[in-house]
């Protein structure tokens, strides 16, 4: 007898249905799985076995093969466990084949029959709506995760047991439901900007960066703060929307990095060391993964020693920081991931981190300085909006024990304000911040006073930007008149906006 159940395959951060066909025929007792299955789907025959005979089943003495379709598709990992199991069950006749259709089954099995956690269930969740499957029979610690789903209903189990009866029609479970809360409340973080002595450029170019969802990289000597800061950059940032907080978790799920709740609501803070690989960054694999880039999905990507990294790894950052998604491409597959972050860099100036240092006197010679600053190219440079420099802190600023600064809930007030502004200036197009607008978006929106174009005009002509850097110094002038609540963009806006293109000269 053949009995069918559905499971899914994770290809990228979306899923795939798959049909767990099982066939029990007469013959040597041999248990085969067909399919295109990896190393783990292929060891789910052992677990399978144990877990049924743990769970008080007999396991069939026949020829027993499970197909997994289409047959195209990589199978990964130990989901399919229960699927497998059910199948089992159902051809020997333990299961109503008709009833055990309906559902979609994941999970991993362990040797005594209970069920364990499993990577990707948003994803499978989410597409089942699309194909027209409504239950959903998951681990217990997957339950929140996959009631983020609506229109479907989750059935959560611990054990093997449970679920066998819960099919037979032995035991009533109601769906179950999670309440995703509110996400209008402010996540408080263990980061302020009060913390911080000094900097105040450099503080002001970071609430100008959280504004407009601007890039920024941050020079400066060893100890300046240049870290402290792109640490309470996320805290300063508006709360994320339903649809933001989906997304991110969807990638998380599927990427399987372990995460509280059943949704993430805070802003991710992505930190990779610099000996991370382009891959790394990226994404990939045979079958591609989410790498940093889309881990940092509506979040902050914070690289440290910005010009340690290896050259190969910072060029792939172009493609993200213009387009907002990245495309893997491998032999066996090609996957896009969204990777709309927003880039904090930070470096020292000189291979020995001292030149322009107050005290400290540099000790690299011209060619290395250059050589130093080199290993960013132009092409990268133009893509960042602000540029900093975050100078060395004077002894007597460092004295000032109990002095502390402007709070990040303040800064987050402002930013929040400004945010709210841009997302009535775009609520026609599919943007949402002001670092987002294309050349057609700068026309529109970016009006400049008769003062402002000829400030803009003398520093082109004076400094050569590229256009990529024209239009980056006309977006971040834009944020600047939205924190001080002006339509029209001003000299003294296009003027801070041309400061913040210190690399460029």
């Amino acid at each position: 007898m053949i009995s069918l159940i559905y499971s899914a395959a994770i290809n990228g951060i979306d899923a795939n249905l798959i049909e767990v066909e099982t066939y029990i025929s007469s013959g040597m007792p041999v248990f085969s799985i067909v399919g295109l299955p990896d190393a783990a789907v292929k060891e789910s025959r052992d677990r399978v076995v144990a877990a049924l005979k743990n769970s008080g089943f007999d396991f069939p003495s026949k020829r027993i093969t499970v197909n997994l379709a289409p047959a195209d598709i990589k199978k990964e990992g130990g989901s399919f466990d229960l699927p497998i199991a059910l199948g089992i069950l159902s051809s020997c006749g333990k299961i109503n084949k008709d009833k055990l259709k309906c559902f979609c089954a994941s999970g991993e099995l362990a040797l005594d029959g209970s069920i364990r956690k499993v990577k990707g269930i948003l994803p499978i969740a989410l597409g089942l709506k699309k194909n027209g499957i409504k239950s959903f029979i998951i681990p217990f610690l997957n339950k929140e995760e996959a009631a983020v789903a609506k229109d479907i209903s989750v059935y959560p189990f611990k054990n093997l047991s449970e679920v066998v009866k819960f099919i037979n029609g032995e035991i009533m479970l109601e769906p179950f439901v999670y309440d995703v809360g509110s996400f209008d409340e402010s996540v408080e973080s263990e980061y302020d900007f009060a913390d911080i002595k000094g900097q105040l450029a450099a503080k002001r170019a970071a609430e100008i960066a959280a504004a407009g969802s601007h890039n920024i990289i941050m020079s400066g000597p060893p100890g300046s703060g240049k870290t402290m800061i792109a640490k309470r950059i996320s805290g300063i940032l508006p709360n994320m929307s339903f649809d933001e907080s989906v997304e991110t978790t969807k990638i998380w799920s599927a990427s399987g990095h372990s995460f509280s709740g059943g949704l993430i609501k805070q802003r991710t803070f992505r930190n990779p060391h610099h000996t991370a690989s382009a891959i790394a960054l990226a994404g990939g694999g045979n079958y591609p993964k989410p790498g940093e880039v889309s881990l940092a999905h509506n979040g902050v990507l914070f690289l440290d020693e910005f010009a340690e990294f290896r050259r190969d790894a910072l060029e792939i950052l172009r493609q993200p920081l213009e387009d907002k998604q990245i495309s893997v491409s491998r032999a066996k597959s090609s996957i896009t991931f969204p990777a709309s972050f927003m880039l904090v860099a930070a470096m020292n100036p000189c291979p020995c981190g001292n030149l322009g240092h107050r005290e400290k006197q540099c000790s690299c010679n011209p060619y290395q300085v250059q050589k130093y600053k080199n290993k960013i190219s132009g092409p990268l440079l133009d893509r960042i909006d602000i540029h900093i420099e975050v100078p060395a802190l004077k002894v007597s600023e460092l004295a000032q024990m109990n002095a502390s600064g402007e709070s990040s809930s303040e800064i987050r007030k402002r930013v929040v304000k400004a945010r709210e502004k841009q997302t009535e200036r775009f609520k026609k197009s599919k943007i949402y911040a002001n670092a987002q607008m294309s050349a057609k978006d700068i026309k529109k929106f970016c009006v400049l006073d008769e003062k402002a174009e000829e400030t803009l005009k003398t520093a082109i002509e004076k400094f050569n930007f590229s256009a990529r850097a024209y239009d980056r110094i006309l977006k971040v002038a834009r944020t600047i008149a939205d924190l001080e609540n002006s339509e029209t963009i001003k000299s003294g806006h296009i003027a801070e906006a041309i400061r913040y293109r210190s690399l460029d000269r």
